[in-house]
């Protein structure tokens, strides 16, 4: 019988492959991987958790009865939004609105493209609109910015267009009306009227009401959001049901909680699910805050390498930044999003020639969770960086994913041969070496970028590295860029799902506000400002606890936290502030709410950027609602001095480096104890990743089990 008693269960379920993080009753964990199942993501989930709990010595069935919660976060959705696989929608908007879906923002015209794209007019394109023009229809009613009925709702047109929209097969509808987020009577309305109109039918079609889920400024971004629930989420939920369902068939007794956009846990059941669109990478931002937190870091850039992608995101003062209209497929859109930059780079990227300029080209689409021309299942013709990682000796064909995916160097080195060497004029290492030289160079520009383009030095940063691929090319992206340390987790490969199981159980709802307080204003228009926000937080406070209630929680055991957005009056950009009382309705308190933010600008910007002689207005109420659950626990180890324990060693392996064959140390990650020191040339191995030590760097392994990887001078 094994010691240890799960308690937390939190998955991953990435393009390539699927993590498992399993927690036991005193903090301890495991982590597993298998291949991702996109058909099914149930099968490599299940195949993950089994994978981690062989460490135990456990099996599914003992193991899941006794769990207390399971955290997921997948791709279904986003991979349904991104192949436009999801519902037929209809669109009901303003009369003479109709095609403002269809026009789009201008920058959905661009969005994803390379800088050089974006600058010339004929490489712009728009992608079909998620709703069809035939299938959107007009009703007559307009209310003005400021919430004034200007033109009454023409009741008697909303039962046709109901009616035109079902009779063309349409299989949710979904209701947008001019600046219903500044008073909701007619888009309620018609709500009403579609449900009736729908029943008298004898149909059974969901109306999406764009009121009820993100009542938010900008008419596009808040469109294209609840088309989006209505498109790709709610549909989702058949996914995350399946899910739900297997684990429970094993003898889970928990409703599995999804990761969602704004860093926190929210049931699969949730009302507002596209939250969840993007999951796995937030997982390791939240986790990098965790664990900063445990280790008294505050400020962290954040790698993550994965099979089709480099995620960065940045730390600072302890907390990540929310991108309240962030954009995703193309699409410019209405969440709180932890905001986060990415480019398709990653192992499974595909790697070409450009005929024309002869030079190497990588991604951004990639072989995901099928590797590369050497796995000889994938069904792969395309080299991927994964297959230069074989020809150089880098990764362990026989070891990879633990041996449960067999590679075969031979299929790689002709492949790179034909495709890459030959048409370059180079031996294949060579060629294989280039790549992965040009991929790392890539990943440290744009990890410098990112961070200088903000502001900040790379010196005033600790840098995570993460994901399966992270520790494969830390050394290389790192270089040079002079952070004050580099941490890399033993549990790399499954750092997502370890946030994921560190994520506070959390619902966070906005709410759009116009609240406009001149200097010097008199004390009746401060108490009137404050009720406005006052009655804000009380209504989004009521629908957190709707969505707790779900769960069977009650109002005493939700934690609120309540925030602000606000800006000097007539500027462009507001701040999101965490407001310093629980209630407020007197001079006092709004006094106590200014004071707050010009701190926080005074932080940001500057003490002397302050400005209040232009008055304040609040643009936004926030309500964040959280419930205590269990938490990882950081590993603690006895130091054991800096030589690695014999029985870590496996041998020697050849590898090809810089222009020459090598003889590398090969070491067992698991094997290794805290406080040993790796010098160069050295390929630390687990069954769920490879950590590479190339000349000019040595790594130490700390009481928590994290390698630090340093430069020294050869």
């Amino acid at each position: 019988m094994s010691q240890h008693k799960p308690q937390i269960l939190a998955i991953d379920a990435g393009g390539t492959m699927t993590d498992t993080f399993i927690i036991d009753d005193r903090g301890e964990f495991v982590v597993g991987k298998a291949q991702t199942t996109p058909e099914d993501e149930s099968v490599g989930l299940l195949n993950s958790a089994e994978d981690a709990l062989l460490y135990w010595g456990m099996t599914g069935e003992e193991a899941f009865p006794q769990m207390l919660t399971g955290v997921y976060s997948g791709t279904a959705m986003l991979n349904r939004l991104v192949s436009r696989k999801g519902r037929r929608v209809g669109l009901i908007v303003n009369k003479g609105m109709e095609d403002f879906h269809r026009m789009g923002r201008a920058v959905q015209s661009h969005l994803g493209y390379s800088y050089s794209d974006r600058l010339h007019l004929n490489t712009h394109h728009y992608d079909p609109p998620l709703v069809p023009r035939e299938w959107t229809r007009g009703v007559t009613e307009r209310v003005d910015m400021f919430g004034n009925v200007v033109i009454p709702l023409y009741e008697h047109e909303v039962e046709p267009a109901v009616r035109e929209l079902v009779e063309e097969g349409v299989e949710a509808i979904v209701i947008s009306l001019l600046h219903s987020y500044k008073n909701p009577v007619h888009e309620r309305r018609v709500r009403d009227i579609a449900r009736e109109t729908i029943q008298k039918m004898g149909k059974d079609i969901p109306v999406f009401a764009s009121v009820d889920y993100y009542p938010v400024r900008k008419e596009s971004h808040r469109t294209n959001t609840t088309i989006l629930e209505a498109y790709a989420a709610d549909p989702s939920r058949h996914t995350l049901e399946k899910v739900n369902q297997r684990l429970s068939e094993k003898g889970a007794k928990f409703d599995i909680r999804v990761m969602a956009s704004h860093g926190g846990t929210i049931s699969f059941r949730a009302n507002e699910l596209a939250r969840t669109l993007v999951s796995g990478p937030i997982g390791g931002v939240v986790g990098a805050k965790y664990l900063g937190e445990h280790l008294g870091i505050s400020n962290i850039a954040c790698s993550d390498i994965g099979g089709t992608s480099f995620d960065v995101a940045l730390i600072t003062q302890g907390d990540f930044t929310i991108n309240t209209s962030p954009d995703m497929a193309r699409l410019v859109l209405s969440l709180p999003l932890v905001s986060m930059d990415s480019i398709g780079a990653g192992t499974g990227s595909f790697v070409r020639v450009d005929p024309y300029t002869k030079s190497i080209v990588l991604g951004p689409d990639s072989a995901g969770y099928r590797v590369g021309v050497c796995n000889p299942n994938g069904g792969i013709d395309t080299i991927t960086v994964s297959d230069c990682h074989v020809v150089l000796g880098l990764i362990n064909p026989d070891n990879f994913l633990g041996g449960q995916v067999k590679l075969e160097r031979e299929r790689a080195y002709e492949a790179v041969k034909t495709q890459l060497a030959e048409p370059l004029g180079l031996s294949v290492e060579e060629a294989s070496y280039g790549v992965i030289e040009l991929l790392e160079s890539q990943l440290r520009n744009y990890l410098e970028s990112m961070i200088t383009g903000k502001g900040y030095s790379p010196t005033q940063f600790v840098c995570f590295s993460y994901g399966g691929g992270g520790p494969l090319h830390t050394a290389g992206y790192v270089k040079g860029l002079g952070f004050e340390d580099v941490l890399v987790p033993a549990w790399a490969a499954g750092f997502s799902a370890f946030g994921c199981g560190a994520a506070d159980f959390e619902y966070r709802y906005d709410m759009t506000l116009d609240i406009n307080v001149p200097d010097g204003a008199a004390e009746n228009q401060k108490t009137e400002a404050a009720s406005v926000l006052q009655r804000a937080w009380s209504e989004l406070q009521e629908k957190v606890t709707e969505e707790f209630v779900k769960n069977g929680f009650s109002r005493d055991d939700v934690r609120f936290r309540l925030f602000f957005r606000m800006q000097y009056q007539g500027q462009l950009n507001d701040l999101e502030i965490e407001s310093p009382l629980m209630h407020v309705e007197t001079v006092d308190h709004w006094d106590a709410l200014v004071n707050a933010f010009e701190e926080t600008y005074g932080r940001v910007y500057a003490k002397a950027a302050r400005s209040p002689e232009l008055g304040y207005t609040i643009t936004g109420a926030i309500v964040r609602g959280v419930v205590d659950i269990p938490k990882p626990k950081i590993p603690e180890e006895e130091l054991a001095g800096e030589e690695p324990p014999k029985e870590a060693y496996l041998g020697k392996r050849r590898v090809y480096w810089a222009g020459e064959w090598i003889e590398a140390d090969i070491w067992e990650m698991e094997a290794l104890k805290a406080g040993n020191r790796i010098k160069s040339f050295a390929i630390i191995e687990s069954p769920a990743t490879t950590f590479v030590v190339p000349f000019g760097f040595e790594t130490v392994l700390d009481s928590h089990r994290i390698f630090h990887l340093r430069e020294v001078s050869r």
